[in-house]
């Protein structure tokens, strides 16, 4: 007898959270996003930028010269292709003149200048989604010979990122590195 007791009190206590909540005053919604586009495709980019950042800070600097075969770009190289793309990209979603003065894949090659370049080409696109939002990001833009509007010329960006993150991971791992989106903790 004491079983079902035992049963019916569990099940009570369970439901208090539950009662409480239905005697609680109702809390007000979150506030929407204004711009939930831009937002969406400014969290998505601040991934990348992250994984990215991270595997510049964590490859030594001798991985930064590695090429799986001869045909392909270095692992730094390929930084540096990333930081070129971010100027020219970025700056196209805003129809502004990349600030970028030079190609940063064929004359940097120190872990400290690409870092850099990354750096300022990722604070570049920053500067770039915080002047937009979601009207602004529905306007076409000139981009590969066609009208595209401003937030897909950046979600354009962030795919090609994401495109040679992928490289720089096959890279890592024959290096016997682990690539920071494996680490977890984003």
């Amino acid at each position: 007898m004491r079983r079902p007791v035992s049963v019916l009190l569990g099940l009570s206590l369970c439901a208090l959270p539950a009662l409480a909540a239905a005697q609680a005053p109702p809390q007000a919604p979150a506030a929407a996003d204004p711009n939930p586009i831009t937002a969406a495709a400014k969290s998505q980019f601040g991934m990348i930028k992250g994984y990215v950042t991270r595997t510049a800070e964590k490859v030594p600097e001798d991985a930064y010269a590695f090429k799986p075969t001869p045909e392909v770009r270095s692992l730094g190289q390929l930084l540096g292709h990333i930081a070129n793309a971010n100027f020219m990209i970025c700056s196209r979603a805003f129809g502004e003149k990349s600030p970028s003065t030079g190609d940063v894949e064929k004359t940097m090659t120190t872990k400290a200048d690409l870092q850099k370049a990354l750096a300022d080409s990722f604070a570049y696109c920053d500067s770039v989604f915080a002047k937009m939002d979601d009207k602004a990001g529905v306007e076409l833009v000139d981009f590969f010979r066609a009208k595209q509007p401003r937030i897909a010329v950046l979600n354009f960006n962030t795919a090609h990122t994401f495109e040679h993150y992928g490289n720089l991971v096959t890279y890592m791992r024959l290096k016997g590195i682990v690539p920071p989106s494996s680490e977890g903790g984003m």
